[in-house]
C-alpha cells in the first residue's frame, strides 16, 4: 500500500483515504454499469459505497476515542518543487472525523432514501435513463465532501470546496429539461447557474485568504499555518490576520448561505429533494462552519474578525427566519430555516463557542435531512394522489395561483402570487422551479402548503416523523435542538449581549414558521382532492425517516450539560478552545418559553381555525399587510440584486458585445485594420515577391531539371555496346580508387 505515515499508529489510521476511495469506486461502478443493471443495482452501490466511508468513519472515530492523538495520513506528492511541497494527505483528527459521520451517515441515510424516492420521480419526469446519473452526482458529491473535511491543508479544502459547488451545480439542475413543461427545466438551470455563480464570488474571498496565508506563514498546512499564527502574529503586518478571517468569512457568505450572499439556497430547491436535504443538512452548507472551525487560531487571534463574523451569522439568522414566516412552498420554508440556523452556527463560531457551533451542526444535520426528506415525503404522497386523479380525468381543482380569491381586493393572495410571477420571470428562478413539481405550474403545485391539509390521518408516519424534526428545530425539550441551540444562546448572553437578543428573536420566529407549517400541511381537511388521495410513502423511504427522527430526539445527548462529552471530544484537537459553559436554567427557560409561545401563536392564526380552502387570505397577512407581503417576496432582496447587479451587468455585457466586440473588434478593427492592411500589404508584394523571385526561382527549376534530363536521356540510347563500355569504365573507376587508396 502506498501509505507511509502511519506504522507509528493505530492501523485503523491507514484507511483514512477510503473516505475518498468507496465513493469514488461506487460512482465509477454506477457508470460503467449503472443503466445496464437497473434501478436496484444503482441505488445498492451507491448506498453501500456511502456505507463503506461511514464505517471507516466509525473505525478513525475508534482509533481516536482510545489514542486520542490525530494523526496526518500521507497519500502522495501532490506537488513538489524546489522548497514547495504540497502532500496529498488527510488530517485525522476529532474535529474531521466528526464532519466525516456526519457526512457519510446523514448521506447513507440519503442515499437509501433516495432510491426509494427517485423510483418515483424519474417516471414522472418520464426520464428512467437518469436514475443512475443521479447516484453517481450523489456519490461524487460524497468523495468531494470528504476530501474537504478530511483534508490536510487549505488547499485540500480548497479541492472539496469546489467540488461540492460543481456538484450542487449538477444536482440542482439535474431535471435540466423537463417534460411536459420545458421552462421548468430552464428555471432548474437557472437555479444551478445562480447557485454556481454567486458561490464563486465567495470563492474569490477565499482565494485571497488563502494567499495572504501562503505569502505570510509560507504554507497551507494546517499544522504549520497554525503554528506560525502563534509564533508570528507579532512579525506580520497588523492587518494581515484579521485580512485572513475577513476574507475566509466571504467564502463562508457563500458556501455557508449567509448576507449577503445566501440568495443561491433557497433556489436550491430546484434539485430532487434527496438533493435539498443532502445540502441543506449534511454537506456543502456545513463546509463554512467548519472552515471557521479548523481555523480557529486564525480567529481567536483577531478580535475584529470574530465580532464581524459573530455580527454577519446574528443578522443573518433573524433575518432568514423572517422570509420563512411568509412563505408557502413546503420546501422553501426550510430553505431559508436552513440559513437562519446556519447563522446560529456562524454566530456561535464566531464568538469562540466552537463546541456549541459544531454541536449545533451535527444536531441540525440530524432534525433538517428529517424534515427535508420528510416534506420529501409529503410532496411525493400527495402527487401520487394528484396523478391518479389525473390520468382517470378527475383532476384536481386548478391552483389557486390563477384564481383570484372571491371577495379579495388589491394586495390579496391574488397579488401577492402576481408579485411572485413577475418576480420569478425576471430572475429565471421562480416558485415552481423545484425537483418536485412536475406539470405545469398553471395545473398543480405539490409544494404550495396550501394545497394540503388533513394529511396526519391519511400519513401518519410521515406525520410522526416530521412532528418530530419541527419539534427539534424549535427547541423544545428535550429534542436535540434545544440543547444546541441554547448552548449557542448562552454564549451570546456571555460573549456578544447583542447577537444573543438578535438569535432569540430569531428562535421565536423560527418555532412560528414551523409550527404554521405543521398545521398548514397536516390539520384540518384536506385543501384539494390531490391531498385528499395522497399516499403514505413505501418503507424504503420511511424507514431512513425513523432513524433520522430517533437521532432527532436523542441526539442532545452527545453533550449534555455537566457531561460536556463532545466538547471533550474536541479538546483532544482544540484544545482550550473546546471550552463549554455551564448550563444556565434562565437562558433555557426563556428560549423554551419563547418557542412555546411561538407555537402556540402559530396554532391561533392557522389551527384554531384551518384555511378551508387554497384560495382563503392567509390570517397572517389579514394581520400584518404590507410586512407580510415583504416577508413573502423575500424583502425583494432578488430584486434589488438585479437592480444593482444584475441589470447593469447585463447592459454592460450587451454593450461589450455589440459596440466593442463587434462594431469595433469584427466590422472596424478586423475588416477596416487588418483584412485592409493584409490586402494592401499582399499587393504590395505581390510583384517583388510572388511575380519576381518565387516564380523566377520556380522557373529556373524547371528549366535545369528540363535541361539536365535532356542530357542524361542521351546516354539511354539502346546500344548495348555502350552499355558495356560504361560498365567497363566503371570498374576501372572502382579498381583505381581502391588501389590509391
Amino acid at each position: 500500500m502506498f501509505l507511509s505515515e502511519v506504522s507509528t499508529g493505530p492501523t485503523f489510521f491507514s484507511l483514512a483515504p477510503w473516505i475518498v476511495f468507496f465513493p469514488v469506486i461506487g460512482l465509477l461502478i454506477n457508470i460503467v454499469l449503472g443503466r445496464r443493471m437497473g434501478e436496484r443495482f444503482t441505488g445498492t452501490v451507491a448506498s453501500l459505497a456511502s456505507f463503506l466511508a461511514f464505517v471507516v468513519s466509525v473505525l478513525l472515530a475508534v482509533s481516536l476515542q482510545s489514542h486520542h492523538e490525530g494523526m496526518i495520513v500521507h497519500v502522495a506528492d501532490w506537488l513538489n518543487v524546489g522548497t514547495l511541497h504540497i502532500p496529498w494527505a488527510f488530517n485525522v483528527d476529532t474535529l474531521s472525523v466528526t464532519m466525516m459521520l456526519v457526512v457519510s451517515g446523514i448521506g447513507t441515510l440519503i442515499h437509501i432514501y433516495a432510491a426509494g424516492y427517485m423510483h418515483y420521480d424519474v417516471r414522472y419526469k418520464e426520464d428512467p435513463a437518469s436514475y443512475a446519473r443521479f447516484f453517481v452526482y450523489l456519490n461524487l458529491f460524497i468523495a468531494f465532501m470528504m476530501t474537504l473535511v478530511g483534508g490536510s491543508s487549505y488547499l485540500m479544502l480548497f479541492v472539496g470546496w469546489e467540488g461540492v459547488g460543481l456538484c450542487s451545480f449538477l444536482l440542482i439542475g439535474f431535471w435540466f429539461t423537463r417534460n411536459p413543461d420545458a421552462s421548468i427545466g430552464l428555471n432548474n438551470s437557472n437555479a444551478a447557474k445562480k447557485a454556481f455563480i454567486t458561490n464563486r464570488v465567495g470563492d474569490f474571498g477565499f482565494l485571497i485568504a488563502m494567499f495572504l496565508t501562503f505569502w505570510y506563514f509560507g504554507s497551507l498546512e494546517f499544522t504549520e499555518v497554525f503554528h506560525a499564527v502563534e509564533e508570528m502574529a507579532a512579525e506580520v503586518p497588523t492587518w494581515v490576520i484579521p485580512a485572513i478571517g475577513i476574507f475566509m468569512l466571504v467564502g463562508v457568505t457563500g458556501k455557508s448561505a449567509q448576507l449577503p450572499l445566501y440568495v443561491w439556497l433557497p433556489d436550491a430547491m430546484a434539485g430532487p429533494t434527496p438533493v435539498s436535504a443532502l445540502i441543506h443538512a449534511a454537506t456543502m452548507v456545513t463546509a463554512g462552519v467548519y472552515l471557521v472551525t479548523r481555523s480557529y487560531p486564525i480567529f481567536e487571534a483577531s478580535h475584529l474578525a470574530q465580532t464581524i463574523v459573530a455580527t454577519v451569522g446574528a443578522v443573518t439568522a433573524l433575518f432568514a427566519a423572517t422570509i420563512a414566516v411568509g412563505q408557502y412552498d413546503i420546501k422553501k420554508v426550510l430553505a431559508y430555516s436552513t440559513v437562519s440556523q446556519l447563522g446560529f452556527m456562524v454566530a456561535a463560531v464566531g464568538m469562540g463557542g466552537f463546541v456549541a457551533g459544531m454541536f449545533h451542526l451535527v444536531t441540525h444535520a440530524f432534525f433538517k435531512a428529517l424534515l427535508f426528506l420528510g416534506a420529501g415525503s409529503v410532496i411525493l404522497g400527495v402527487e401520487r394522489g394528484h396523478h391518479p386523479l389525473e390520468s382517470t380525468g378527475d383532476a384536481p381543482a386548478k391552483s389557486h395561483d390563477n384564481e383570484k380569491p372571491k371577495g379579495s381586493k388589491k394586495g390579496t393572495h391574488a397579488a401577492e402570487t402576481k408579485h411572485n410571477k413577475g418576480h420569478e420571470a425576471h430572475h429565471g428562478v421562480g416558485h415552481d422551479a423545484h425537483g418536485d413539481h412536475h406539470h405545469d405550474h398553471h395545473a398543480f403545485d405539490p409544494q404550495d402548503m396550501r394545497n394540503m391539509g388533513g394529511l396526519w390521518k391519511i400519513m401518519p408516519t410521515t406525520f410522526g416523523v416530521y412532528l418530530m424534526g419541527t419539534l427539534a428545530l424549535a427547541g423544545i425539550f428535550p429534542f436535540a435542538g434545544f440543547w444546541s441551540k441554547d448552548e449557542i444562546l448562552l454564549d451570546a448572553s456571555h460573549e456578544f449581549p447583542l447577537a444573543y437578543w438578535l438569535l432569540s428573536i430569531a428562535a421565536f420566529f423560527t418555532a412560528f414558521y414551523m409550527g404554521r407549517q405543521i398545521w398548514m400541511v397536516f390539520f384540518g381537511k384536506p385543501r384539494t382532492d390531490a391531498a385528499k388521495h395522497a399516499k403514505e410513502s413505501p418503507k424504503l423511504i420511511t424507514i431512513p425517516l425513523g432513524v433520522l427522527a430517533f437521532l432527532s430526539i436523542f441526539g442532545g445527548a452527545l453533550n449534555l450539560p455537566g457531561i460536556h462529552t463532545f466538547g471533550h471530544w474536541l479538546e483532544h484537537t482544540m484544545g482550550h478552545a473546546a471550552h463549554s459553559l455551564d448550563f444556565e436554567m434562565p437562558i433555557a427557560l426563556i428560549s423554551s418559553g419563547l418557542a412555546l409561545a411561538a407555537i402556540a401563536l402559530a396554532w391561533f392564526f392557522y389551527g384554531r381555525k384551518p384555511l378551508a380552502s387554497p384560495e382563503e387570505i392567509d390570517p397572517l397577512r389579514r394581520l400584518l399587510g404590507p410586512i407580510f407581503v415583504g416577508m413573502n417576496a423575500k424583502w425583494w432582496v432578488d430584486e434589488f440584486y438585479g437592480w444593482l447587479i444584475i441589470r447593469p451587468y447585463y447592459r454592460l455585457s450587451v454593450f461589450l458585445a455589440d459596440k466593442i466586440d463587434w462594431d469595433f473588434w469584427h466590422e472596424w478593427f478586423h475588416d477596416s485594420v487588418i483584412a485592409a492592411g493584409f490586402r494592401g500589404l499582399t499587393q504590395l508584394l505581390a510583384d517583388p515577391i510572388d511575380l519576381g523571385f518565387v516564380d523566377r526561382v520556380s522557373y529556373w527549376l524547371a528549366e535545369g531539371t528540363s535541361g539536365l534530363s535532356g542530357l542524361l536521356s542521351r546516354v539511354q540510347n539502346g546500344f548495348a555496346r555502350n552499355y558495356a563500355l560504361m560498365v567497363f569504365m566503371g570498374v576501372v573507376i572502382i579498381i583505381s580508387y581502391v588501389i590509391i587508396r
